[in-house]
């Protein structure tokens, strides 16, 4: 459950901008916020039920927006590559060091 919720507010952090304003709205007080869906519905005046399937529409449609145009998978992907790079950098610092030392010890032979 917490995983989803993760994954939704990072769709809408990235794709919010192509949602309607009530959209944003209700999706920002679920999400960012953490009203609950009667808390929502006294807000924005509506009902439970309504607040509900519009969370649950809004939320596909990110979903939507995510196979289509697979933003969150390149950041991820990129994130990825760059802390596998960090990791191979820092590798090679140390076999730098150590290739160093070595030599310094040959030298003195």
């Amino acid at each position: 459950m917490i995983e989803k919720k993760l994954e939704v507010a990072m769709l809408y952090d990235i794709y919010h901008p192509l949602l309607t304003d009530t959209q944003k709205n209700i999706m920002d007080l679920y999400y960012n916020h953490d009203l609950s869906l009667t808390e929502i519905a006294e807000e924005v005046g509506v009902s439970r039920q309504a607040v509900y399937d519009h969370l649950k529409r809004t939320e596909k449609l990110l979903c939507d927006y995510e196979e289509k145009l697979k933003i969150r998978e390149g950041e991820s992907r990129r994130s990825r590559l760059i802390k596998e790079a960090t990791s191979n950098l820092e590798s090679l610092k140390e076999n730098r060091e150590t290739i160093i030392k070595i030599k310094e010890i040959l030298e003195q032979l």
